[in-house]
């Protein structure tokens, strides 16, 4: 009896602890007063910060009613996400400070764009959280900041000197996917056993938004909604202190940055560091006095400028990465016994009230750097050779466009070139190609896009090594000596870009309409087209027409086929796709072509495809989500998203096109693999990517052969301290590389020019077909084009394979080893993945190995 009443007693205890964990004065600082006007977090969402995980819509409510019931406080709507979110920001500041935002943000232009003394200017800190939506100690810890800076009345004179960007939710659509899941299976006596299912979410999980990319790597690129519109505020704005909450895993403690020392990137200065060192320690303080673990200097890193603690880097602020551990739900057992959800969210808070004192404390300091960092680069722009970038691409605007729009994303000058030059033997073509002068405040922000690197201090990266920008695209690109205005005629169009319109050359009624493969968006015309009913055919040979236009391999003929249309209605079908999506259509008079004939044995039919993508547990979620975002945001082309589970139930006749990311397809069992061998014998189009091909050798679905890495050492003993750094080094964790494509392979139509650069991580590494035909794009013999390899990879990597096919019955499957829809970005590749999908039932078998 004596036993159970005191367990009864540690119980009790227990959940006492866990019940004051849960109520405002754990996370609240001592010695503060608050407005009795300014309404506390349970008070709008009915239970207190930490007991549940707050949703979106509950987070949007409660700013919404700060801003209501606060002078301090005004909410700023910048956008809204993929599934219609709003995305939200609290600027807190003084009264007199709310009511004239504008004009600060106009003095704060100031410290960029010219030497002027920075005087009693406000600091701007802004506050991002949760840009991983299952990382969420950092949006419930927003709740807090709202309510204190609002609300407690000794930050008011702190406050007219500083402006708070409180960013609550920056991934708003996985945070609410999360929050779903762990409020959806909490108990109100909690289990910290891992195995709980509420601490085990389901597949894609929240980290990552609607279309699950991880938007912490899209701060450079500007792909998604959630990012234009954040990079935009920032531009805005321009904050001297960035801060980043994220989470890492359970049985970690609490890391602040500096991060590794010999990880930074060369164009930050040493200056940036310092700050970043003096800002520690405040960090430290505050968590000294609430008795919380942390460790800095020993993970992560400053190098890529694409993630929200190093693209400030790069803008004259200092950017502050918060991971802590996380508790995954609201109760999770770990090294150190357990961690529970109020924990977390009273670590983040303290490191926002901590960051608050070290701007208040060095303001000034903060201000003038930002101003000396802008000073820097006009002086690197004077000692630099280069002056400008040109980049274009011939043959396809809408790449160039998307790069160009990109770049304006940054808040840079850019113009357009009005007239034809040539180059160092390369043609740029007008109302095609762009200058980027780099006399401008954004000199090194431009740098580091434009830029190719291979020496490195260091061997490991958290993150890509490179993104070299014109690479990704596929366009030409050079550096300029000269001014821009000293180089041709251009126009400005730093304020804003129009993606121009197509149009079809010719009347209605003629003999047939052809467009080239050449330009971006010709897929998503072809679709569009086969979508009205319209025959489409594939020239697999080039031919000319009466007025000497020469039409490429990959041309695609428009006919009526057996849709009823007038020439009139046809005609108007064709000038609205080819107005949307940028091409340009030619009336053909006759069939009587020059090379071959509008009835060619070398021009297929094509069939409209349907497409579907395997999704689900063992996937690649991000490679998924690339794939279903290529085609369902940039070419509106619908698919299937199939849980591999389903593999054996589902009818794959209704499919003519399947895709498989990268990923693990043990799920699929012995009946799917069945299914999947007869589909492809059939006539199917299969598209692999990745760990994909593996797993389709080893189920003799598909032929590829693979090199494996032979153990190199010559002796038995190395130091253990080095065991990870060695490991850490041979991992490829993004780099770019030299590639030659055979352009007269249906893989490679719209391609003019044979050298491409293709983005590789990983060490999968495919040896060539027996079959050469079977090869549509290697490595060449010395890949590297920018980024770090490991000497070894380096090796394996030459004159090996990036594409291949090989052939099963009528079917066909193309294999990529590396992918080429990286992060929505590398649009320079996309078209080789989207003639898989397209023109795979073109190719012949005799190609394949």
């Amino acid at each position: 009896m004596k036993i159970k009443l005191l367990s009864s007693f540690f119980l009790l205890i227990i959940f006492v602890a866990r019940a004051q964990e849960a109520s405002l004065d754990y996370y609240l600082p001592e010695d503060f007063t608050y407005e009795a006007n300014i309404p506390e977090p349970s008070a709008v969402l009915g239970f207190e910060v930490g007991e549940w995980h707050a949703n979106h819509s509950q987070v949007v409510q409660y700013f919404t009613a700060i801003a209501a019931s606060s002078p301090r406080a005004t909410l700023i709507n910048y956008g809204s996400t993929y599934e219609k979110r709003p995305l939200i920001m609290l600027a807190v500041s003084s009264p007199e400070n709310i009511e004239n935002l504008e004009s600060i943000k106009t003095q704060r232009a100031a410290l960029r764009n010219s030497n002027a003394a920075p005087g009693n200017m406000p600091v701007v800190m802004y506050m991002g959280h949760s840009v991983h939506g299952n990382e969420p100690s950092g949006v419930n810890a927003s709740l807090l900041s709202a309510y204190h800076f609002t609300a407690a009345i000794e930050l008011e004179e702190d406050l007219e000197n500083m402006v708070l960007l409180i960013d609550p939710a920056i991934n708003p659509d996985g945070i609410n996917r999360f929050a779903s899941w762990v409020n959806s299976h909490k108990s109100y006596f909690p289990s910290g056993d891992p195995n709980n299912r509420e601490l085990n979410e389901p597949w894609p999980r929240g980290r990552t938004n609607h279309y699950w990319f991880d938007l912490n790597r899209d701060w450079l690129p500007v792909q998604h909604p959630e990012s234009r519109g954040r990079i935009e505020q920032l531009q805005e704005w321009l904050p001297n202190i960035v801060l980043d909450f994220h989470e890492m895993g359970t049985n970690n403690t609490f890391f602040f940055q500096p991060g590794i020392p010999s990880r930074n990137n060369p164009l930050t200065p040493e200056k940036n560091f310092e700050l970043t060192e003096r800002i520690a320690q405040y960090h430290a303080r505050y968590l000294d006095e609430i008795g919380s673990l942390y460790y800095t200097k020993e993970s992560f890193d400053d190098y890529y400028y694409g993630k929200g603690s190093t693209y400030p880097d790069i803008q004259g602020a200092v950017g502050i990465l918060f991971e802590q551990a996380s508790s995954r739900g609201h109760l999770q057992e770990n090294a150190f016994g357990e961690i529970s959800f109020p924990f977390t969210i009273r670590n983040q808070f303290t490191t926002a009230l901590s960051s608050f004192e070290a701007a208040r404390d060095m303001r000034q300091e903060l201000n003038q750097y930002m101003v000396d960092f802008y000073q820097e680069s006009k002086q690197a722009y004077t000692e630099d050779d280069d002056k400008a970038y040109i980049f274009g691409a011939q043959e396809d605007y809408g790449r160039t466009y998307h790069f160009a729009d990109i770049l304006l994303q940054h808040d840079i000058q850019l113009y357009s070139l009005e007239e034809d030059v040539t180059l160092n033997g390369v043609p740029f073509e007008s109302g095609k190609s762009f200058i980027v002068p780099l006399d401008q405040p954004q000199y090194k922000l431009i740098k580091t896009m434009f830029e190719t690197r291979s020496t490195f201090t260091d061997s490991l990266f958290y993150d890509v090594s490179t993104w070299n920008m014109p690479m990704a695209f596929n366009v030409d690109f050079m550096a300029l000596s000269s001014k821009i205005l000293n180089l041709a005629k251009v126009e400005d169009v730093s304020g804003g870009l129009t993606f121009k319109e197509g149009r079809v050359l010719g009347a209605a009624g003629a003999y047939s309409y052809a467009f080239e493969w050449k330009e971006y968006y010709a897929p998503k015309a072809l679709y569009q087209l086969m979508d009205k009913g319209y025959q489409l055919r594939l020239a697999h040979k080039p031919f000319q027409n009466q007025l000497g236009k020469i039409f490429s391999r990959g041309t695609i003929l428009v006919e009526k086929g057996n849709t009823e249309k007038s020439d009139a209605a046809f005609f108007d079908d064709l000038s609205e796709v080819a107005k949307g999506t940028g091409i340009t259509i030619h009336a053909l008079t006759t069939g009587y072509t020059s090379g071959i004939n509008l009835g060619s044995p070398s021009i297929d039919v094509l069939e409209k495809p349907s497409i579907a993508i395997l999704v689900d547990e063992g996937v690649s979620s991000s490679d998924a989500g690339e794939i279903w975002h290529l085609f369902d945001q940039r070419m509106n082309i619908p698919i299937t998203l199939i849980p591999t589970g389903r593999m054996s139930s589902a009818d794959l006749n209704r499919y003519n096109v399947l895709v498989m990311p990268s990923g693990s397809y043990g799920s699929i069992g012995k009946n799917g693999i069945g299914k999947l061998d007869t589909w492809i014998r059939n006539g199917g189009t299969l598209v692999a990517r990745g760990s994909a091909m593996d797993w389709l050798a080893k189920e003799e679905l598909a032929s590829f052969n693979f090199l494996s890495r032979e153990d190199s050492a010559a002796f038995s003993q190395k130091q253990y301290a080095d065991m990870d750094n060695e490991r850490g080094a041979k991992v490829t964790g993004g780099a770019i590389f030299k590639a030659k494509l055979d352009i007269t392979h249906p893989v490679a139509y719209g391609y003019s020019s044979e050298e491409i650069h293709v983005f590789k991580s990983g060490n999968q590494f495919l040896k060539p077909a027996k079959n050469p035909y079977a090869n549509p794009l290697i490595y060449t013999a010395e890949p590297l084009a920018s980024g770090y390899v490991h000497p070894e990879n380096l090796e394996m990597i030459k004159n090996n394979g990036v594409i291949q096919v090989s052939a099963m019955g009528s079917g066909r499957t193309i294999g990529f080893v590396d992918n080429p829809n990286f992060r929505a970005f590398w649009f320079g590749t996309n078209k080789l993945f989207l003639n898989a999908v397209f023109f795979g039932q073109t190719i012949s078998g005799a190609s394949a190995r």
